[in-house]
């Protein structure tokens, strides 16, 4: 019998819609249109020192049902009004997960948290998610994972994310450098600030890779660069890197590198040591370096849901029946009502 060479671990393709055919099945509403443009100007400004209020990226580390996570959306749009002269908020509306080993990826990927991995359904369902939190006047804020999937949800994104654990790749630096909306890179899971400096550099730079076309298929991309690159600071198995000694040290590397000294920081993940309650601890710390004069720093990252803490993923159809509304599955996030406390205090202070 002759040896097959090829797919000797693939148990199956299935194909997907592609790009163009699930946009034209959820079209860009004009007020989604208006939202993502003047997020990603006014991110872009702030950026550039423009805009003289602070970046608030807040939101629960990932969207796993989609009507708690646009009541929480309903709730923050209300409050972003309210302190819109001080503070820009960007909801994380994050629907990939990336896993240091195994576990759930994300509502694209597993949308009925069942392992039935349903993705075409996932896709459709984060889409029109996203639509109608952009149609609120919130814009959003992803982390992007895997390379196709930008071209599906892109054109509802104000701000990404490249996180610790894909920010030293290759590939995600690439795809860096050709996303139409200004892009935060993370230190490494280690807590190397060198790591999301050197991925801003090549953010910055043209590249010319494999890639998908609208109408899914495979093709060769070319990039021009995007000029609205910048570190984000999330600690790491060093301890963290939010205070005032890490943000000085990451303006010197980025100096160094010949780039712009803009920082974004992340209150929760190693910052906060995995406990939600201490990213208050860490906001104000932060309050407090740009009260004193740091105007480098740009942005602070909250992890935020309706209800404090988390719960585990559930295991079968009972736990996913009785799941606690509004809860994170995966990070613990700080309850709405503290978040909005801290939302006021910056508004208040600055």
């Amino acid at each position: 019998m002759e040896e097959i060479l090829a797919d000797t671990n693939v148990e199956y393709y299935e194909s997907l819609p592609s790009p163009a055919e699930i946009i034209n099945f959820i079209p860009l509403s004009s007020t989604a249109r208006e939202t993502v443009l003047v997020g990603r100007q006014t991110i872009k400004n702030i950026l550039d020192g423009l805009d003289p209020r602070i970046l608030m990226i807040v939101g629960p580390c990932s969207i796993h049902d989609v009507k708690a996570g646009l009541e929480y959306a309903q709730k923050l749009a209300i409050l972003a009004n309210e302190v819109k002269d001080k503070v820009y908020i960007v909801m994380r509306t994050y629907l990939e997960k990336p896993r240091s080993t195994v576990g759930w990826k994300g509502l694209i990927y597993d949308p009925d948290l069942d392992d039935s991995l349903d993705i075409e359904n996932g896709i459709i369902i984060g889409r029109k998610f996203l639509l109608a939190v952009n149609e609120l006047g919130l814009p959003c804020a992803n982390e992007f994972v895997r390379i196709g999937l930008p071209q599906y949800t892109a054109d509802l994104t104000s701000w990404a994310a490249i996180g610790a654990r894909t920010v030293e790749s290759q590939t995600h630096r690439e795809l860096a450098s050709g996303l139409s909306m200004p892009v935060g890179l993370k230190n490494n899971t280690a807590g190397e600030i060198s790591s999301a400096v050197d991925a801003c550099v090549a953010a910055l730079s043209s590249h010319t890779f494999l890639g998908l076309t609208m109408d899914g298929k495979n093709c060769k991309v070319r990039t021009s660069g995007n000029k609205y690159g910048h570190v984000i600071l999330r600690g790491g198995k060093n301890g963290p890197n939010y205070y005032h000694e890490k943000v000085a040290e990451t303006l010197v590397l980025l100096k160094k590198a010949g780039l712009p000294e803009r920082v974004v920081i992340d209150c929760s993940h190693a910052n906060c040591g995995k406990i939600a309650e201490r990213q208050g601890e860490v906001a104000y710390n932060i309050l407090e370096q740009i009260r004193n004069g740091n105007s480098a720093i740009k942005g602070i990252m909250i992890e935020s849901n309706s209800h404090g803490g988390n719960q585990p993923f559930p295991k079968n159809t009972e736990e996913i029946r009785n799941l606690k509304y509004g809860t994170s599955i995966t990070d613990p996030c700080l309850p709405f009502d503290v978040t909005e406390r801290i939302v006021r205090e910056y508004a208040s202070e600055l």
